[in-house]
């Protein structure tokens, strides 16, 4: 079957080629009605418009690139759904690549952005080395930095106050009376892992404490290193009464652990997780947690982007949005 073209669909409203054309680019130079009849033959001839050949004619791209660090992780939900509602409102369409934390698998998904020409990338980076987005750059497509830190002066950020939000939890079982808490951390090379286990180290300084590697577990962010990290802390320390996790999906390998050890949240053991997801509150107890704002980090990560292609030269900017404490049962004084 034949695609239909542009002349089919100026046929099909009986208006120019050059009206189809002005309508397609939203140029304001159309009447609302010629306007109508375009877009209904477009939709009833279900037109595909050649995007490149518009790029081209137009001297810029209405893409966005989204690559994200983990596409499982409840997390990116609420951020890419921000993204997208601002995209959408300033006609970008949005190309999303997962990378599944791995660097390589990364860079072949920027060398994509590169060769399309998208008008910018938002980067939930599976690694902070600045030879990542270097290339980007160099070709003159802006990135932003989401939930990441990078040397790169010319890279705008938008993350949340992981160490303080680190802290605040780790206060919170102090407060409670707990002196033996344990820490399940992200890996260290990247920034919320650096930020929320010196929010952690902090507190317990703060309070003089003292910051044993012994009470440390590091894994990667998912539910199966959250898990072995939990059961291997609580056979080799027994005594921890209180656990913070520094992610959502290794909060729920945690929770497995203690269960299969047979021990009850709070009264064996409280925790509290960084992230809190839409079934915390259905837990038994409900979780203790660090809440995100994760659809205001996607929609100011869009809003940077965009700014950043009206005012090319501008400085970079790194926004960071507060976190809070949302305290539920699952932490409590120390009973045993």
């Amino acid at each position: 079957m034949v695609s239909p073209t542009s002349h089919d669909v100026a046929k099909k409203a009986g208006v120019s080629v050059a009206t189809v054309s002005r309508v397609l680019n939203d140029s304001p130079l159309v009447t609302e009605a010629a306007r109508r009849k375009v877009l209904g033959a477009v939709k009833e001839l279900n037109y595909q418009p050649n995007r490149a050949a518009q790029r081209l004619r137009a001297g810029r791209s209405h893409v966005i690139g989204l690559i994200i660090s983990d596409i499982q992780n409840p997390f990116f939900t609420a951020v890419v759904r921000g993204i997208e509602d601002v995209a959408y409102q300033h006609g970008y369409s949005l190309v999303l690549c997962n990378s599944d934390e791995d660097p390589q698998k990364e860079k072949l998904y920027i060398n994509v952005m590169r060769s399309e020409e998208v008008a910018g990338v938002i980067l939930a980076s599976a690694s902070e080395a600045d030879s990542q987005v270097d290339d980007l750059i160099t070709h003159n497509i802006p990135v932003v930095a989401l939930d990441r830190q990078f040397d790169d002066q010319r890279i705008d950020a938008v993350l949340v106050t992981n160490t303080e939000g680190a802290q605040v939890a780790t206060h919170h079982l102090i407060e409670l009376g707990h002196r033996y808490i344990g820490y399940i951390g992200l890996p260290l090379t990247l920034t919320p892992g650096k930020e929320r286990y010196a929010g952690y180290q902090r507190a317990l300084s703060d309070q003089r404490l003292p910051v044993s590697s012994d009470w440390v577990r590091i894994a990667d962010a998912k539910q199966v290193g959250g898990y072995a990290s939990t059961r291997d802390l609580l056979e080799r320390q027994p005594d921890m009464t209180a656990l913070f996790v520094a992610n959502n999906l290794m909060t729920l390998g945690a929770l497995q652990a203690i269960r299969e050890r047979g021990w009850k949240i709070p009264d064996d053991i409280s925790i509290v997780g960084f992230d809190d997801m839409p079934w915390a509150n259905l837990l038994q107890p409900p979780l203790t947690a660090i809440a995100q704002p994760t659809y205001e980090l996607g929609r100011r990560a869009a809003e940077l982007l965009l700014t950043r292609l009206q005012e090319r030269a501008r400085p970079a900017t790194q926004e960071r949005l507060a976190t809070r404490l949302v305290v539920r049962g699952s932490t409590s004084p120390p009973r045993r």
